[in-house]
């Protein structure tokens, strides 16, 4: 066996140990989510097949209203993902293509907002929604610009740079104002940006437990981190519910990144190859 043949074994069997390693605590779960309360612990603790396995934990995680959860998650960050892309395109495409004083430090102050620590903004957005009366509900989602819109908008900024201006020239020849320029000619280009943005910020709000969980404290408008917290009694963690609602809130995300997978890809790469 030449050298080039043993790298490519070594390299291989190093790709299939760090991959069961990061998929494991997800097999695991899964794995759990099946076990009677009295299999998770004791002896039979590390069986992979349970003795007895049973869907008891799914039926009991529904009935607590997993559902609704997963229903205000995705109307949350539905709302937020939205919101969140068409300002940060408006803004990103300004701060591409245009130069005026203090642009450096424009961006500067974007990014340092998105390096606050959430416990830091938290009271003072809180104080904001109580004196607007805007707590428990799906305002929710403008507070969760904090923590989403800065780092879409570099994210944004990076993808336009990328865009040559000649596209643009060609467009204000054609007779395009700048409006027609950026919906009809840059937007398109910049698509695969747009949907790893989205992608990205989507996510980010669905993971999102700490805002929503001092805003919204009323169980009609949880999300889905909240009520998995919820899973628990004054003594103990109900450690099969917790892995039964993992998997059932995991789906949704996990249809959204398989279907999207090309265009995540595309977003993330595009630009690294110049011709």
């Amino acid at each position: 066996m030449n050298k080039s043949k043993s790298f490519s074994v070594i390299t291989t069997i190093i790709i299939i140990l760090f991959l069961a390693i990061m998929i494991f605590p997800f097999l695991w779960i899964l794995i759990t989510s099946f076990k009677p309360g009295s299999e998770i612990y004791g002896k039979t603790a590390f069986n992979i097949i349970a003795n007895n396995p049973t869907i008891e934990n799914y039926t009991t995680v529904i009935g607590k209203g997993i559902l609704d959860s997963i229903k205000n998650s995705l109307i949350v960050s539905i709302i937020t993902t939205v919101y969140v892309v068409a300002v940060s395109t408006l803004c990103s495409y300004i701060l591409a293509r245009c130069h005026f004083r203090g642009k450096n430090l424009l961006m500067a102050g974007i990014l340092a907002v998105s390096m606050f620590p959430q416990m830091i903004v938290v009271g003072p957005i809180f104080n904001m929604f109580y004196k607007l009366n805007m707590l428990n509900s799906y305002w929710v989602t403008l507070a969760y610009s904090s923590i989403t819109l800065p780092s879409a908008t570099w994210i944004m900024v990076a993808h336009f740079k990328r865009i040559p201006l000649a596209l643009e020239e060609a467009a204000h020849m054609d007779g395009c104002n700048a409006w027609q320029t950026l919906w009809k000619v840059i937007f398109p280009v910049a698509l695969p940006g747009v949907f790893t943005c989205a992608i990205m910020t989507f996510i980010s709000a669905w993971n999102e437990y700490l805002l929503t969980c001092t805003l919204n404290s009323d169980k009609m408008f949880q999300t889905v981190p909240v009520a998995i917290n919820a899973l628990r009694t004054q003594f103990s963690i109900l450690w099969g519910e917790i892995t039964a609602a993992t998997i059932v809130v995991v789906i949704p995300t996990l249809i959204i990144v398989l279907l999207f997978q090309k265009q995540i890809v595309s977003g993330m790469t595009s630009g690294a190859v110049k011709e």
